[in-house]
């Protein structure tokens, strides 16, 4: 069987992450991000749903996914997975909108999976220049064209890619993320926003594409890499961010990133590439 290979590193130049899995076979549920990913299949088949919509995506296929738009992603056809993805936070995006466009407002894109020859090439060029640390200026020339021409071609107001909320799974939503390193039960989800549990669950899965237990934990999880980013030791961090224990803690965080929070915390500490 081969071998995993998970190789990660942090852009200090670009503002952004970017990895590379090769050999993947594990499955990853249904989840959220509050960063825009982009990413490409080097080889493999996998079935992503993303919003309530299925594909078969493989090689050549471009994901794109914005902010909190819920995914998941499992093999089909019993191989391995080589994939190359890219993490770019909204306040880079920001940044770099606002030098495309002179305007500094979050793009949302149309489409999760892509097939366009040009965008992969260059999506690809891009990415190697990162994992091989270059330092020349036309890996910024480069992640400037590309989101050019993403957002030229499936580009619209962010507004228009964020699902309808009713007020009282707003409520819920909010009330998560002010107490997300507290423990938190369904009544206190139902007490907030005056819904029973079973209305709750059904609603609010329909309006955010997770239940609320896995929308809570891709809060914490969230948090979970800004503390490991800061240096945070793993021990604090899973008190620091609501988990009951750490093992509690690392299984959800490979879970939903693919990496041991270790392995994760790492990239920081290292300044560089991490192999896991």
């Amino acid at each position: 069987m081969q071998k995993e290979v998970r190789t990660v590193c942090y852009d200090n130049d670009l503002h952004l992450e970017a990895y590379r899995f090769e050999g993947i076979v594990q499955p990853f549920p249904n989840h959220f991000h509050d960063y825009y990913v982009i990413g490409f299949i080097e080889t493999g088949k996998r079935c992503l749903s993303c919003k309530n919509k299925e594909y078969i995506v493989e090689q050549g296929n471009i994901l794109l996914f914005n902010p909190n738009d819920s995914h998941s992603c499992v093999q089909c056809d019993g191989g391995t997975l080589d994939y190359r993805g890219l993490n770019i936070s909204k306040e880079t995006m920001l940044s770099l909108v606002e030098e495309i466009t002179g305007q500094r407002t979050l793009p949302g894109f149309s489409e999760n999976v892509i097939e366009n020859d040009e965008l992969q090439c260059y999506l690809h060029s891009l990415h190697q220049m990162i994992m091989d640390g270059s330092k020349e200026f036309e890996k910024e020339e480069m992640l400037l064209l590309l989101i050019s021409l993403f957002i030229e071609q499936y580009g619209q107001p962010f507004e228009n890619c964020i699902p309808e909320c009713s007020e009282e799974i707003g409520n819920a939503c909010v009330f998560m993320a002010e107490h997300f390193a507290e423990r938190i039960t369904l009544d206190n989800l139902c007490k907030c926003s005056g819904l029973s549990k079973q209305v709750l669950l059904r609603s609010f899965t329909k309006s955010k594409g997770v239940t609320p237990y896995r929308y809570l934990q891709a809060i914490r999880i969230s948090k979970a890499k800004e503390l490991l980013e800061q240096g945070g030791s793993l021990v604090d961090t899973a008190i620091q961010t609501g988990f009951s224990d750490q093992s509690h803690f690392s299984s959800f965080f490979h879970m939903f990133i693919g990496l041991s929070p270790s392995a994760y915390k790492r990239i920081f500490k290292e300044g560089g590439k991490n192999h896991g």
